[in-house]
């Protein structure tokens, strides 16, 4: 008997033996989807995820997860996002069985005109907007957002909403391990800058910033959040918060004013689209850098990836020339539509696709590519997504654009001011997203929707930078190409191309350089440098991205949910 069973482990054991040591085969599987049937959050802080999931527990929409969720998130990792930067969102309703986007970006201040901001790069001995100080700031669009799309599609009083965050800022919260890094490596920066204000008082108590497991309390942000909770919308664009900013600026020589603040509007935008494969696609327009990720998708449908095969050097190389080619016409075409005439048709059409594709040699890497002739007719940040169990679902992404900022803070608030202006071009005058008054800045954080057969399918971010809509296709390939779940699509190795220049001088010069996560095999390593990439060793320091994502199963009628696993978030159900 005893031979028996030890014949039959052997032979149930002997398929397991020969696989990675991970369930499903893939050695880089860092854990399992998190599966629920009546709502999923998956946000980059468990404690920030736990306060979403509870509001579903009592009923509140996926809107409302979403705007609690962000709240904490603000308080709890301010190295990504807060009350001073920006939010943009998807959201699917399912009663109507329609996408929704909003985009809730600020816009420059109203009283610097282009000259009046080259004199003050002139007095910086600078030509470029820095990405430090009053100059870069431009109108939170945040708390807009929130109340926006709470308006359209909350249940629950936003009070309740606020109140975890409200008492967690009081009480205080553990710093989790990699915000703890980020933080105090923000933290040294800002040191060395030295810009007035209060943002080493908010963010270094004691003198220094808190560390993994210390406790951090944030007094001043839960005042402003129960004003906000009080006094709604106009408490932040017309009453007490506008005016400390206001007084703040004037005293300090900054250029945002009240007015700034009271002619805000946020704007609800169509997601535009592409299929990939029998999937629709679903972005943002400009002035963010979702239709890059269109774009690139576009391109690589014309190539048999699942044949070629994942991370061969095949694949990967025709991946990173779509992105060079994607990227030249972001410099050249994104901007604020009101103030640009952008050809987002003849951007996102398949011919124009299959023209830019022939410019791929599959043999050798480009140094450079030209900005397409598309027809005209036609940093860090936290991304969450929710589900609730009547079908909505919300992508939503938010930031500050260099996680703490402009390095300034207004004493009193809790919360920095974000950077975002420093996206905008002062080199030629012409540019689509040059520097103008009351202009909404170029950006870079996009939410992102899948639709499959005209159902939802896929809420899914990747926070990052210009690594969003490289590391956007990246998930979906995985998912789509290579059949691979909602978790392993964000565990497995990525790649991210840098070109040689900055957001604002539109061609690539010298074909960039690729960084390679170390999951990436070494022989791929070697082929690709053979085709002239320059290849660079991957930090860890999350410039990878952080993906979040929720997957609906129609089928089974269940939630899917994963988080990143390079930093500290979590997917929880119920």
């Amino acid at each position: 008997m005893k031979r028996l069973l030890s014949f039959v482990a052997i032979v149930f054991a002997a398929p397991l033996l020969a696989q990675p040591d991970r369930i499903d085969g893939r050695a880089f599987a860092t854990r399992s989807p998190v599966l629920a049937r009546h709502g999923m959050v998956c946000t980059s802080h468990p404690l920030a995820t736990q306060i979403g999931l509870d509001v579903l527990k009592a009923g509140g929409s996926a809107v409302d997860a979403a705007i609690a969720a962000n709240a904490a998130l603000g308080l709890m990792e301010p190295t990504g996002c807060g009350l001073g930067g920006d939010l943009f969102a998807i959201v699917w309703d399912a009663k109507t069985k329609k996408l929704h986007g909003l985009n809730a970006s600020g816009r420059s201040p109203l009283g610097l005109s282009f000259a009046q901001m080259q004199a003050e790069l002139a007095k910086l001995g600078r030509t470029t907007i820095p990405n430090r100080g009053l100059l870069p700031i431009s109108v939170p669009g945040c708390a807009d957002g929130w109340f926006e799309l709470h308006r359209k599609f909350g249940r629950r009083p936003l009070r309740d909403l606020l109140a975890p965050t409200i008492r967690c800022a009081e009480e205080g919260f553990p710093v989790t391990q990699f915000i703890a890094g980020l933080w105090g490596h923000e933290v040294e920066a800002a040191r060395a800058f030295q810009p007035p204000g209060a943002l080493l008082d908010l963010y270094a108590p004691g003198g220094r910033a808190p560390r993994e497991g210390e406790i951090f309390q944030n007094p001043a942000l839960a005042r402003t959040l129960r004003l906000l909770a009080d006094g709604g919308r106009d408490a932040f664009y017309r009453g007490k918060i506008a005016d400390a900013i206001d007084a703040f600026m004037r005293t300090h020589g900054g250029w945002l004013r009240r007015i700034d603040f009271e002619q805000h509007t946020s704007t609800w935008v169509e997601p535009v689209s592409v299929n990939y494969r029998g999937y629709d696609v679903f972005e943002l327009p400009p002035n963010g850098q979702g239709i890059a990720a269109l774009q690139m998708l576009n391109i690589l449908e014309g190539y048999p990836l699942a044949k070629l095969g994942y991370q061969s050097p095949e694949t990967l190389h025709l991946m990173i020339e779509a992105k060079k080619l994607a990227f030249e016409d972001r410099a050249k075409f994104y901007a604020d539509p009101d103030f640009a005439k952008i050809p987002l048709a003849g951007l996102l059409a398949k011919d124009y696709a299959a023209a830019r594709r022939r410019l791929i040699d599959p043999a050798r890497a480009a140094l450079t590519y030209d900005a397409g002739h598309p027809a005209l007719n036609a940093g860090d940040t936290i991304y969450l997504c929710t589900a609730d169990a009547d079908g909505n679902m919300v992508s939503l992404i938010q930031s500050n654009y260099l996680n703490l900022g402009s390095f300034i803070a207004v004493p009193g608030l809790g919360f920095g001011l974000q950077d975002r202006a420093a996206m905008f071009v002062m080199h030629d005058a012409a540019h689509a997203n040059v520097y103008a008054p009351g202009k909404r800045p170029f950006h870079t954080i996009i939410p992102g929707f899948v639709m499959k057969d005209g159902q939802p399918w896929l809420a899914f971010g990747v926070m990052g930078g210009s690594v969003q809509p490289q590391a956007h296709v990246q998930v979906l390939v995985n998912q789509i190409d290579f059949d691979m779940n909602v978790q392993e699509a964000g565990d497995a190795a990525r790649w991210r191309h840098e070109g040689s220049s900055n957001y604002d001088l539109p061609r690539m010069r010298d074909g960039g350089y690729v960084m390679l996560e170390s999951g990436v095999p070494g022989e791929t390593e070697r082929a690709l440098a053979q085709r002239r990439h320059t290849i660079r060793t991957g930090p860890r320091d999350g410039s990878f991205g952080g993906y979040q994502a929720i997957r609906w199963d129609a089928a089974n009628k269940v939630y899917w949910g994963a988080s990143e696993s390079r930093k500290d978030g979590c997917a929880m159900g119920y």
